[in-house]
């Protein structure tokens, strides 16, 4: 049964770093692509980063030049390292596999970013 477990968030100072991570379970993650969502209570759930099978990333506009997706397959774990991190990009974050969604939501891990 394919998982994910998000992890590496918590309270950042504005300008961060954290990295998170996505452990992935099920054995699909070397055949998919990968990506990173974020959602807020006023939010949807709206992709952010995405990554396929052979390293190829594209980004949300509001991300692109400071966030950076990568993956490690041997691993089965995905990431996201977070730069120059802003007050609006406080939010639960989660990782998936396409076609979105591939499987139930994780439990996701909370950024919070002060100013």
């Amino acid at each position: 049964q394919v998982g994910f477990v998000e992890s590496g968030g918590g309270l950042v100072q504005a300008g961060g770093p954290p990295r998170l991570s996505c452990r992935v379970s099920g054995n699909i993650m070397s055949l998919q692509r990968m990506g990173w969502f974020r959602q807020t209570p006023s939010t949807q759930r709206e992709k952010i980063a995405n990554i396929t099978a052979d390293g190829q990333t594209s980004y949300v506009g509001s991300v692109k030049g400071r966030f950076t997706i990568s993956r490690d397959n041997a691993k089965a774990e995905v990431y996201l390292q977070m730069n120059n991190l802003k007050p609006e990009d406080t939010a639960v974050y989660y990782c998936n596999a396409a076609p979105w969604p591939s499987a139930a939501w994780g439990q996701g891990t909370q950024v919070t970013v002060s100013s």
